[in-house]
């Protein structure tokens, strides 16, 4: 079975970035690296703060959209329910 998540990422500045993937590690790295040019590469966005996963590419990008039509403060409040202290989740893979 396939796996989809949509994450947040972020920077020091606390910028936030909202995208979805089939492989989250890989695209983790590819933000951390700066691979890809664009949005995270020039914000330096650099960590992961929270991360969702369903079987259904459909939901993932229908989540994703959704997150991004949210105001700033409802996505903080998103990311404080499980991630309080905006620790970068991907320390402990």
């Amino acid at each position: 079975m396939s796996e989809y998540y949509v994450y947040i990422m972020t920077n020091q500045s606390k910028t936030l970035y909202i995208g979805v993937s089939n492989n989250l590690r890989r695209r983790v790295a590819e933000h951390k690296s700066k691979l890809i040019p664009g949005f995270t590469q020039k914000y330096n966005i650099d960590k992961i703060v929270y991360f969702e996963v369903t079987n259904d590419v459909y939901s993932a990008i229908t989540r994703e959209k959704q997150i991004k039509g949210w105001i700033r403060k409802k996505k903080i409040a998103l990311i404080e329910s499980v991630n309080p202290e905006w620790k970068d989740l991907s320390e402990y893979w």
